[in-house]
């Protein structure tokens, strides 16, 4: 065993990992609703730019945080050095049981989908191919972390080639583009901007990276900025794609924008190409997720007694393998619980985790004001965000936002009664930390 990580990560390594936590299912998903929100083509567009720009705020807040704080653990040590080690501890049991066990599981439920449409495994295919990545992609980050990042960039390769075919498509598909249905008024920009966040989640995982970056008080600035803004150029690439094949009444009215452009120019066999752009893109989403979401776990075991042995760092391959084991196996309790509760999993996993996940946002973003205010001057060489408090107060107004959005949407008359109970048990997951901090406090 080793005491601590290796720093093995690259500034192109740090940046890959983030482009892959981002680009996930939601540029497959999301396009449709913010079309049919949105008032005409620039209105749409501006969304995706307006997404990135606050989405840049939260990278700025994050990599001035990152700056003071440069080790493994992100949120969880930035939490506890604002809130002290309570909020830090709740904020670590929500992200093992919750927040990030939830966001894979809801991403593998879309792998499992697609995977589907290209060979079934019966009537449980979706939760057996969800299952079956989750166990794939934790076994290879025990084997080591070089063998991970490796396999993110050959799979990110392909995702990005594979956005880059999808918008190439809709340009050259020759097809007459639908209007904006008349009279629709532009439907609420707000609830489309709530999707367009949505899609541009996972920026932060990068904060995770801190402890394994080459020179992080340097670079990880560089890997925030350098993800968001790619990210940002490759949404608005597909997107307009999207509008060139299908114009905005088209993309409005599509159940599956991605697969309609493929098909314009390559029938059925066009929509199975899709699928498999779709599953790779899963896949660097849930291998991302995987290896920073056991870095939390890490950081917790090295500070709690009661989890001490996930903070066994293993010498061979350079990985936190109790952290990664734990976090593969509460993840596959999800899969299976969610298969069992409802029809679609995804939908499940985003009522699971939404509310909890935007109040730790909410609370990472505010942890900034408190050390600006506590620490005072500035410290030679560091990051600090521009236009403070501007940038801060932009990103914690989203945080804010997200967070009412999403309370509002599982207790919505048409949905209580689908994911009301979803959210009630995600709360109490999160509130189960309580009694164990203060159990783990008395073993101090």
């Amino acid at each position: 065993m080793s005491s601590a990580p290796k720093q093995l990560l690259s500034i192109t390594d740090g940046i890959f990992l983030t482009v892959g936590m981002v680009i996930g299912v939601g540029i497959f998903k999301a396009p449709s609703i913010v079309a049919g929100n949105t008032s005409g083509m620039a209105e749409f567009l501006g969304a995706w730019v307006l997404g990135g720009v606050i989405s840049l705020c939260g990278a700025l807040v994050y990599a001035e945080l990152s700056a003071r704080y440069p080790e493994t653990g992100g949120e969880y040590r930035f939490l506890a050095q604002g809130f002290g080690p309570g909020a830090a501890f709740l904020f670590a049991w929500s992200r093992m049981t919750v927040i990030q066990t939830g966001a894979i599981a809801a991403v593998a439920f879309v792998f499992g989908e697609y995977a589907s449409e290209i060979y079934r495994l019966g009537n449980q295919s979706t939760a057996i191919y969800a299952g079956l990545s989750v166990v794939a992609l934790t076994l290879l980050n025990l084997a080591g972390t070089l063998q991970t990042k490796t396999l993110q960039k050959v799979m990110e390769v392909v995702l990005i080639a594979g956005l880059l075919f999808l918008a190439g498509a809709g340009f050259l598909s020759g097809s007459t583009p639908k209007p904006a249905p008349a009279g629709s008024g532009g439907g609420d920009f707000l609830f489309a901007m709530m999707f367009v966040f949505f899609t541009f989640g996972g920026w932060n995982e990068a904060a995770y990276l801190a402890g394994e970056v080459r020179e992080p008080r340097r670079n990880m600035l560089k890997i925030l900025v350098g993800g968001i803004v790619a990210v940002t150029f490759l949404y608005l690439l597909v997107n307009i794609g999207y509008l060139a094949a299908l114009g905005q009444g088209g993309v409005a009215g599509s159940k599956a924008v991605g697969a309609d452009v493929m098909r314009l120019v390559a029938g059925e066999k066009g929509a199975i190409l899709l699928s498999f752009i779709v599953c790779i893109s899963a896949l660097t989403t849930i291998n991302a997720a995987v290896f920073t979401g056991a870095r939390t776990n890490f950081a917790l075991g090295r500070d709690t007694p009661l989890f001490a042995k996930l903070g066994a760092w293993r010498e061979s391959g350079s990985t936190p393998a109790n952290a990664l084991v734990l976090q593969g196996a509460i993840t596959l309790v999800l899969v299976v619980a969610a298969s069992l509760a409802t029809k679609d999993g995804f939908d499940a996993m985003v009522a699971y985790t939404a509310p909890v996940f935007w109040t730790f946002f909410l609370l990472t973003g505010v942890t900034l004001f408190i050390l600006r205010y506590r620490d005072g001057e500035k410290r030679e060489g560091q990051f600090r965000t521009p236009l403070y408090p501007l940038i801060p107060l932009v990103f914690c107004a989203m945080c804010g936002f997200m967070l009412w959005k999403a309370l509002a949407y599982v207790f919505h008359p048409q949905y209580g009664p689908k994911f009301g109970n979803l959210v009630l048990a995600g709360l109490v997951v999160m509130a189960a930390g309580v009694p164990l901090y203060l159990l783990s406090k008395n073993r101090k």
